[in-house]
């Protein structure tokens, strides 16, 4: 029993053991939950990045040499000593291959799986390729080959590919939500620990209470307000006894819970900012590679005109593609952007395509989310107009409605069963299990960017009638820059 003329520091030296301990495993157990999802983000980022980078580089590189290895027999005798082609699989399988090795999810697992497959294949056909390429007379053959088998299956390599990463994405979502429960059980276990806290220093006698009752209740005050989340309240430090050195204890650990729970909040925020970009990213043009075939060939038969034509455009199309990193573009440059698309589009599907593009010049000024009419644009090309094998229309148009602006794209395509209609409007509300069908993807990832940027009361209405037309209503604010 301590005596009466004790030291504060005598009275307090049991509590002070009581009060630190807890204090010291509550601080540990936040530090271990944030380098807890602190490695799992990084894990989720890590293989995003690997995935990624074959994702844009992959198809490129294989099908330029394996282009040159078909028609330049020089340099295909090179590329074929060196095994280019195989060491470029070989490094592939490697990633992918350890990727699925520590996937602990089954689809990822299963994607991974195909990936590993169509490199296999991937390898066999340019095997058969690389057989021949020094062969005379084997040209034509090699080129059906590069055209059915290489360029096919490298499109299908990157397709799983992006499929692959879609799914890590939708993990950091998930990771969000873990940190968010977390956050609130630490909030708990502090409360908790706080008044176990207060019940054991209670319980050590009138003669320590008598000392320091009001200290105490100060204490307890800004306790509780900063288990109710108030992590700015200090506790006054009136004394030069023990009991200052508990108080600026006790400021230092809920400066550190603040500093960790904003910590948490802007990883958060960075979260919802990769998503975005992950979803933007997703959508990439996918005719650069036979627009390119399209110029050398004419090049190569001295349509000097139509080369100057096409570079152009495509010029034009990739300087509102890149846009140096803005997120937001006026309705002016969307509109060169998808009226440089079809340009080029026309050019490869003359015979089957016609568009117009009337949106009035009142409109140019408003800002919209780059790269919004283009996926749109694309969709209606292939899935519309490709599928009707006869002479078709795109027609886009704007108008503003009250604080909103109405783009529309309608094309009088092969259009959809009211069976695929339903499928497709799930795709885009991502009620789907499988958001990457080739009709549904580009359509959810404007979706989703509209959403992300505007709120969920915008977005896009789709509508169709089966062998007549197709019709993408986007809605937007109407937002001057």
């Amino acid at each position: 029993m301590l005596k009466k003329g004790s030291s504060l520091k005598k009275r307090l030296y049991t509590l002070l053991v009581l009060c630190l301990v807890p204090f010291v495993v509550m601080i540990l157990y936040l530090l271990t939950t944030l380098d807890h999802f602190s490695r799992r983000y990084d894990a989720v980022v890590d293989n995003i990045a690997k995935a990624n980078t074959y994702n844009l580089d992959f198809k490129e590189d294989m099908d330029y040499i394996m282009y040159i290895i078909v028609v330049n027999s020089e340099r295909a005798e090179e590329l074929v000593d060196i095994e280019q082609p195989q060491v470029m699989i070989d490094e592939a399988r490697t990633v992918f291959g350890e990727l699925h090795r520590t996937a602990e999810a089954d689809y990822p697992r299963r994607q991974l799986e195909r990936i590993l497959k169509s490199l296999t294949t991937l390898e066999n056909r340019v095997e058969e390729i690389e057989k021949d390429a020094r062969i005379t007379g084997s040209y034509d053959k090699n080129m059906e080959r590069l055209d059915v088998n290489i360029r096919i299956l490298t499109e299908l390599i990157q397709e799983q590919i992006q499929k692959y990463i879609y799914y890590e994405a939708t993990n950091l979502s998930a990771l969000r939500e873990d940190i968010r429960a977390d956050i609130s059980r630490a909030i708990q276990v502090t409360s908790i620990l706080l008044i176990i806290i207060l019940a054991v220093a209670s319980g050590l006698g009138h003669r320590i209470v008598t000392g320091i009752t009001e200290p105490i209740r100060k204490l307890c005050e800004v306790t509780q307000a900063a288990a109710k989340g108030n992590f700015e309240v200090r506790v006054q430090e009136e004394s030069d006894d023990e009991l200052a050195m508990l108080s600026s204890s006790f400021n230092r650990m809920v400066e550190q819970i603040g500093a960790l729970v904003e910590g948490i909040r802007i990883e958060q925020l960075n979260l919802k900012a990769m998503e975005l970009k992950l979803l933007q990213a997703q959508i990439n043009p996918h005719f650069l590679y036979n627009t390119l075939d399209a110029i050398i060939w004419l090049a190569e038969s001295g349509e000097k005109e139509q080369v100057v034509h096409m570079v152009s455009a495509l010029s034009d199309f990739f300087r509102t593609t890149l846009g140096k990193g803005k997120d937001y573009v006026s309705l002016y440059d969307e509109q060169t952007h998808i009226q440089s698309y079809l340009q080029i589009q026309k050019f490869r599907y003359q015979d089957i395509l016609e568009y117009e593009i009337r949106i009035p010049e009142e409109l140019y000024e408003y800002q919209i989310l780059k790269m919004t009419l283009q996926p749109v644009v694309e969709n209606a090309l292939y899935h519309g107009i490709k599928n009707k094998r006869r002479l078709g229309h795109i027609f886009v148009t704007g108008e503003k409605l009250g604080n909103s602006l109405i783009l529309c794209v309608r094309d009088d395509g092969a259009g959809m069963t009211p069976e695929r209609l339903k499928d497709v409007r799930k795709i885009i509300r991502g009620e789907a299990e499988d958001y990457n069908s080739p009709s549904g993807f580009g359509l959810f990832s404007v979706e989703q960017r509209i959403r992300l940027n505007y709120g969920a009361e915008y977005g896009i209405e789709l509508n169709s009638v089966y062998n007549e037309w197709t019709e993408v209503r986007i809605t937007i604010p109407a937002v001057k820059k």
